[in-house]
């Protein structure tokens, strides 16, 4: 049988497992919150890891720490670090407004870790005390947010990586199929001709831009309320100690952080985080376009468009021999769906905040986490097993090109709109090519016709 321990917390005993380095506000809230079945992030873990540990040293160099208690919290830390520990988080994802629960599993785990470390026993809090020592000059109402930003910043660098490779593979398709000519199609119906090169030129553009946002969005996340404590006013941490705080959390998570422009705004207001988000899912719209054209340009290969050929990543159906699905565009697909929803949660509780504190956080992170680990690990797959795998079905886009009526609006200046329509219409009828018909009416000689349906001509100035 599993023995357990006594520990004692404000509102009474508790039953911990002996062998846990969680305590009793842990185990309380574990009772409460069974909600995903998902445990906490590790980038969150890590997170609130670092901040505890910078937040021991600024304590203990502000001498309202003892020294021994602060290298116990900073090896303990540094163990979490280090990926120990980690089974120790057990508290929901989900959990309490504004992060406690979780906010309190750390300073628990720290603290029981730091005990051991320093020689005491695990749950001797007159030693080394969760709220005390390992909390002290904070709350969670500082700490959470700024683990959500460092988290969130970890988690867009793979991010940032991802897109970059994906960028790159759709600009070598952009000049590898950068004379390639195809029927161009708006409303879904045949249009005026365009490159594939173009169209792939285009998916890296719209990238671009996305991926331009993510680094002025997380140039603002790297601002965070660490001092701040309950209000925003820093009260109960010593002065000078946000400075301090935020310099030794530079240090330990290689990031530009700096002291927030204003702490009130930092409990209070989530904006930056929706503006990730936004930025997320704008991106997230551009990828279920590029995943949809080439779904459709792919379709076939007999009865579709077969305009492209994607690569074999394994069987299409588990009843149709030789089969083969775009199901990496599919995937892709799904999880931007995803994206989009979590942005509109991650919308509802950024509004959802009263006066100095929003308390929808916990949802909020574990949303913006979801999404960020989607596109960190799914792209990567993608740019490698279809976007670089494409191949052109040249033969199949210069028949839809040579045989199409479309053409005839390249002759719109020397024959006009109405007689151009006229052509277009007998070509649906007759099925005879805009050349043959041109020619047939003697509407232009033959010299003008190469000229004004030459592959210059039709490629355009753009």
């Amino acid at each position: 049988m599993e023995s357990y321990r006594i520990d004692k917390d404000s509102l009474g005993e508790v039953r911990v497992p002996s062998n846990a380095y969680y305590g009793p506000f842990t185990v309380r809230a574990s009772n409460q919150y069974k909600v995903t079945g998902q445990k906490t992030h590790v980038n969150m873990i890590k997170a609130l890891a670092m901040i505890k540990r910078s937040a021991a040293l600024a304590n203990r160099d502000l001498n309202i720490l003892p020294a021994k208690k602060a290298d116990a919290i900073v090896k303990a830390c540094d163990e979490i670090l280090s990926g120990h520990l980690l089974d120790q988080f057990v508290v929901d994802a989900i959990n309490s407004g504004a992060g406690t629960a979780f906010n309190m599993n750390t300073n628990e785990v720290i603290a029981n870790k730091a005990l051991e470390i320093s020689g005491h026993r695990i749950g001797d809090y007159s030693f080394i005390n969760p709220n005390d020592d390992v909390n002290m000059s904070q709350s969670s109402n500082d700490t959470f947010p700024t683990a959500m930003h460092i988290a969130i910043l970890m988690n867009m660098r793979e991010v940032v990586d991802s897109l970059n490779s994906l960028i790159t593979a759709c600009e070598k398709k952009g000049q590898e199929f950068r004379e390639v000519i195809k029927i161009g199609r708006t409303h879904l119906m045949d249009a005026i001709p365009v490159t594939l090169g173009k169209e792939f030129n285009e998916y890296a553009f719209s990238l671009k831009r996305g991926l331009s946002k993510i680094v002025d969005v997380c140039s603002d996340l790297e601002y965070v309320g660490l001092g701040g404590t309950a209000v925003g006013t820093g009260a109960n941490a010593p002065p000078g100690y946000d400075k301090l705080v935020i310099k030794y959390l530079s240090q330990i998570s290689g990031l530009s952080l700096k002291s927030s422009q204003n702490y009130f705004f930092s409990l209070q207001s989530k904006f930056e985080i929706v503006m990730c988000s936004s930025i997320l899912r704008n991106i997230a719209l551009e990828l279920i376009k590029m995943s949809n054209d080439i779904r459709l340009m792919a379709s076939g290969p007999v009865a579709g468009l077969s305009e492209i050929t994607i690569p074999v990543v394994h069987a299409g159906s588990s009843i149709m021999p030789g089969k083969v699905n775009p199901s990496l565009s599919e995937c892709l697909n799904m999880i931007c769906f995803i994206i989009v929803g979590n942005d509109v949660s991650v919308a509802l509780a950024a509004q959802a905040g009263q006066f100095e504190l929003n308390v929808m956080l916990p949802g909020m992170i574990k949303d913006m986490l979801e999404s960020t680990d989607m596109l960190k690990n799914f792209l990567p797959i993608y740019t490698r097993n279809m976007i670089e795998g494409l191949k052109a079905n040249e033969q199949k886009l210069s028949s839809f090109v040579e045989k199409n009526p479309i053409l005839v609006a390249l002759l719109n200046p020397h024959i006009g709109y109405l007689k151009a329509s006229e052509i277009y219409k007998e070509s649906m009828t007759t099925n005879k090519s805009i050349r043959e018909l041109i020619l047939e009416k003697g509407l232009m000689t033959r010299e003008e016709l190469d000229n004004a349906l030459s592959k210059k001509n039709i490629l355009g100035s753009k």
